[in-house]
């Protein structure tokens, strides 16, 4: 059964909508089907979060909006990805250069490898306004470009501008990276990991120019994470990916408060808690599952203690259903999800929510 039937109603057209994605890789163990049947929408002015473990298929749904799948060995094999009334699965490499980096905006998950370490940061910004504006003056491309740093809080942007990768701090740098995404007014912004590898108080920072590059630029925006705090903190709606497909989406309220899939509430249950002391975290039990060889039926019941061992969940795979909570769950049992610590979750983990 198709995802898209079931997407929630709105009133206003999506800016961005993918539908039953399938990406797929060669490899010397077989093909490796990283994203399988996925299907979402972004709507104007939204902030859509995507959470998963490593290999979940996060970063790969990313790169295939923009067309940056590593060639050859990744492929599109079904699916299509709908930005403004055009198939983006069907351009040439030209017109997607004139969407990426343009319409569409991506800030990565590694500054340092995005950005190139021979080149002044300067010419870097630069580059990306000229091949948009080309015929925007050198003097105004500068005063951009540091306007640019300086919206996103890099101290010194005259000096900075002129400096290499390796003179800015990882913070820095993530910042860069995000003048450089918002540097043509996009439409849509991706975030993909944007604090991995900074300390708490940079994080902050870097998801305080977050917000405000993407407010400024009115774009609807997709953060892909692992951290659930980021997700409470910034999203209107999110997807719970695993085993490269959508087990869980809905607004964040309805998924803190009362998650329907047991792989949702086992990350929220593997998090620490602040009232209370513990020795030990709650982790998922198992390992995620090989994507060259996945579990037959639904692919977390090898590690799934609500499926214990039926048969339906090893030999059905489920589709996404409406829950009872509002959000999208594919899970075979969401209506046996436990009450109590679905509320314990949204408490600790999503404070502010009752006050927005």
């Amino acid at each position: 059964m198709s995802d898209r039937r079931r997407e929630p109603q709105r009133t206003e057209d999506p800016v961005l909508s993918v539908r039953d994605l399938v990406v797929e890789f060669a490899t010397s163990d077989g093909v490796l089907r990283a994203v399988d049947g996925v299907s979402f929408d972004l709507y104007p002015g939204e902030t859509l979060g995507v959470v998963g473990e490593s290999g979940s298929g996060k970063t790969v749904s990313a790169l295939s909006i923009l067309g940056l799948l590593p060639r050859p060995a990744g492929s599109i094999a079904g699916g299509e990805i709908i930005f403004e009334g055009r198939d983006l699965t069907r351009l040439s490499k030209a017109e997607m250069r004139k969407i990426r980096g343009g319409q569409i905006g991506m800030v990565f998950q590694d500054p340092m490898t995005s950005l190139n370490p021979v080149l002044r940061v300067g010419f870097q910004i630069a580059e990306t306004i000229k091949v948009h504006m080309p015929n925007l003056g050198a003097d105004r491309v500068r005063m951009q470009g540091i306007d640019l740093l300086s919206s996103v809080r890099v101290s010194n942007p005259e000096q900075r501008y002129e400096e290499f990768p390796h003179q800015y701090s990882g913070g820095m740098r993530q910042r860069a990276m995000i003048a450089i995404a918002t540097a043509n007014q996009p439409k849509v912004l991706i975030a993909d990991e944007p604090t991995t590898a900074l300390d708490v108080t940079i994080q902050a920072q870097v998801l305080e120019s977050l917000q405000n590059a993407r407010a400024k630029t009115n774009a609807s925006m997709i953060i892909i994470t692992h951290d659930l705090g980021i997700i409470a903190e910034m999203a209107d709606r999110v997807i719970v990916m695993y085993g490269g497909r959508i087990v869980e989406t809905g607004d964040v309220r309805s998924i803190f408060a009362s998650s329907s899939h047991p792989y949702t509430l086992g990350l929220l249950e593997s998090l620490p808690r602040l009232e209370v002391d513990v020795d030990r975290l709650t982790p998922i039990s198992g390992q995620p599952p090989s994507l060259v060889n996945l579990p037959s039926g639904c692919p977390f019941h090898p590690r799934c203690q609500l499926s214990a061992g039926r048969e339906v969940c090893r030999t059905v795979r489920p589709d996404l259903i409406d829950s009872a909570s509002g959000s999208m769950s594919a899970c075979h049992f969401q209506e046996e999800m436990p009450e109590e610590p679905r509320r314990m979750a949204a408490l600790r983990h999503s404070p502010d929510r009752e006050a927005t």
